[in-house]
């Protein structure tokens, strides 16, 4: 399982969604992270570790 692809994936969803909170878009944040939640999610449960 390779962890820092999951690390960049949440930090990347995080910096984003700050991004948009500091816009005033908070259900767009909210949707950038649940969507990296799912990504990373669907990595971890198919890799072959």
């Amino acid at each position: 399982m390779n962890y820092a692809e999951l690390y960049y994936i949440v930090f990347d969803a995080i910096t984003d969604a700050l991004d948009s909170m500091n816009c005033g878009k908070y259900a767009t944040a909210k949707l950038q992270l649940i969507a990296a939640q799912q990504k990373a999610e669907e990595l971890y449960i198919s890799a072959d570790d």
